[in-house]
């Protein structure tokens, strides 16, 4: 428990619109939400906070809570600034806000504690494509060593609510992997079934290739289980056996009732101690619920180093969900440029901005067709996020999400870090879209930005990176950014080109 911070979050039950925005952007998830009966509150500390659930989902019984982790907060306020419910009696306020710990530590982490003891919401009842019901879900990547404020970490918490205790991570050396395996302790865990995300940390520049790895070898075993499986139909019977086989396992609950049959098969298994196909299916039986493999990394493995090998497994075909998180810059060796560093920039080995564009890597993958391409920005749009994050998963094929990460080597106070995302998509300097291939090649590209409403220098102007070039070169600072304005006003063109084309396309193919 660290203890870093003096001011920590807390909650105003009646203010709170029960949006779960807070929940979502908490880089350390230090902030948790949960539903449960009433009944439970017997036994909870006399300061416990907790409200009516508000929904259809909910009984009339079932209570709400958000808790705060008052020993694990950072304190760095990303959760006031999102909060959109404002306090109508007292100007300023909102549903959090921020107070001195020291009274309240104590209390807090009493109720923590019990927090901790309530059990999780029933995974197959809860909604998962909305903001509100993804914080429902246990996140299993709690407390790292992350920066306050860090612009990585909401994306892995969030993929380990919807896919955690099912995930295969390979992850790139970078910052990552430092907040990822800080070892001997570790942010990924497990809930209360033992299940949680397998991590591992390869080389920078291999990265791609040992995901894939955990791919093929997952692939493997499966095989391999299926095969025993079929071999022992006559002593399991031939229904139950094609229920395990056949099961889509596309939704929560078709998973869960995967796990189910796995129980059974396994109890069936014990009993056969004779059988030597039985004795092996039981060390593989657990490969028969779906494995769900990621390839964690920065823009400095994906961009630059690890390129090459990014580029072989996207070209495999195979089921890997890749995701970038983008800072611009190689933020854990210091602030160096990398590939993705935009125009304008300041980095080391761009001291006195960088001249050329930001390399275009989700249009490259595009150009593929058979892989699954987005970019991201949680706090530009959470439900895009959350919408991308579900549709990569279920592809069967490999996924590309490229998610705008703020990072403290750009230079301004990372609560901000949502506002300046959606001046990122406003002004044009990152861009949200989908591109799905679909069956019988008739793939979707869903441009989900629109047209830039403000300038370029909107979003620079916050900035340090762009804005120690200001006062080093004003004239080269002027020409960078006139030169960012055009390419933003270009690659919106050319992603708002594209998608017409296809939209051109699917109304021919629906014609014919």
């Amino acid at each position: 428990k660290r203890n870093v911070t003096d001011f920590i979050p807390v909650w105003d039950t009646q203010t709170c619109i029960q949006c779960g925005k807070c929940s979502f952007v908490c880089p350390h998830s230090a902030i948790r939400i949960k539903a449960y009966n009433q009944e439970l509150l017997s036994k909870a500390p006399s300061t416990y906070k907790h409200t009516k659930a508000k929904g259809s989902e909910y009984d009339e019984n079932t209570m709400y809570t958000i808790q705060i982790a008052p020993e694990d907060c950072t304190g760095c306020e990303l959760c006031i600034e999102v909060c959109p419910a404002k306090n109508k009696s007292q100007t300023g306020l909102k549903a959090i806000n921020m107070a001195s710990v020291k009274p309240i530590q104590k209390t807090e982490k009493e109720n923590w504690d019990f927090f901790l003891t309530i059990s999780e919401f029933d995974r197959t009842k809860i909604k998962k494509n909305t903001v509100k019901g993804s914080q429902l879900l246990e996140p299993l990547f709690e407390f790292s060593g992350a920066c306050a404020g860090c612009g990585e970490t909401p994306y892995i918490k969030l993929a380990t609510q919807l896919f955690g205790d099912r995930m295969l991570i390979a992850n790139a050396t970078g910052c990552s992997s430092i907040y990822g395996g800080n070892l001997p302790t570790t942010p990924y865990s497990k809930n209360r079934e033992g299940r949680g995300p397998a991590w591992s940390n390869s080389l920078f520049e291999d990265n791609a290739e040992y995901g894939l790895g955990m791919r093929l070898a997952v692939e493997k075993k499966l095989e391999e289980a299926q095969e025993l499986l079929a071999k022992l139909t006559k002593t399991l019977g031939r229904e139950f056996v094609e229920k395990i086989l056949h099961n889509p396992q596309i939704n929560e609950p078709e998973i869960e009732q995967q796990r189910h049959y796995i129980e059974q098969l396994k109890t069936q298994l014990i009993k056969m101690e004779n059988d030597r196909h039985a004795i092996m299916l039981l060390t593989l039986c657990d490969y028969l619920v779906k494995k769900s493999v990621w390839i964690f990394g920065g823009d400095g493995w994906a961009y630059d180093i690890g390129f090459g090998g990014l580029d072989h497994v996207i070209a495999s075909g195979k089921n890997v969900n890749i995701l970038v998180m983008d800072t611009e810059v190689y933020s854990n060796t210091g602030g160096q440029m990398s590939k993705a560093t935009p125009t304008g920039a300041i980095a080391k080995f761009a001291s006195s901005g960088k001249e050329l564009n930001k390399k275009d890597l989700a249009l490259h993958a595009v150009n593929y067709g058979h892989v699954y391409v987005a970019k991201i920005a949680f706090g530009a749009n959470d439900a895009h996020t959350l919408k991308v994050l579900q549709e990569a998963e279920n592809y069967n094929g490999p996924s590309l999400i490229i998610a705008y990460s703020p990072c403290i080597a750009h230079g301004y106070n990372l609560k901000y870090g949502v506002q300046q995302q959606k001046n990122a998509v406003e002004s044009g300097h990152w861009h949200l879209f989908r591109y799905h291939p679909m069956e019988n090649n008739n793939s979707v590209f869903h441009l989900d930005s629109v047209a830039p409403k403000r300038k370029i220098s909107d979003f620079m102007n916050v900035e340090a990176r762009f804005n120690m070039l200001k006062m080093i070169d004003p004239q080269r600072a002027e020409k960078l950014t006139h030169i960012s304005q055009q390419s933003a006003t270009r690659k919106f063109e050319q992603y708002e080109k594209l998608a017409q084309l296809y939209k051109e396309e699917e109304k021919k193919e629906h014609k014919e």
